[in-house]
């Protein structure tokens, strides 16, 4: 996952709690309306997706040597991984924690 991945995915996350917080002031590009939420999920997941197989893919040629892969790529590419999937697991969890809480309100 790319910077900018990141920051759009942040940005998406910061503008959905805006609307959640009862805020509805938002920037054309904060704009969430019409957006389907589990494209956005799926298109997250599938960016975390590829990250790992690219590291993977890396640290394979690393260990095989069949190109030129530098130690320092592999250990990048797998920190990025291993980022991109703890912010996947911690919105999970935030979702799980929302989703509870919601299922104990009384109506």
């Amino acid at each position: 996952m790319d910077k900018a991945g990141i920051d759009n995915i942040l940005q998406q996350l910061q503008a959905t709690s805006a609307l959640a917080s009862g805020v509805k002031k938002l920037s054309g590009a904060d704009e969430v309306a019409g957006v389907d939420f589990s494209e956005k999920l799926k298109a997250a997941v599938d960016q975390v997706n590829h990250a790992q197989k690219s590291a993977d893919k890396l640290s394979e040629q690393f260990v095989s040597d069949q190109s030129n892969v530098d130690l320092h790529e592999v250990m990048i590419s797998l920190q990025k991984a291993n980022v991109s999937f703890q912010s996947m697991v911690q919105v999970r969890n935030k979702l799980v924690t929302a989703y509870q809480e919601i299922m104990n309100m009384q109506v």
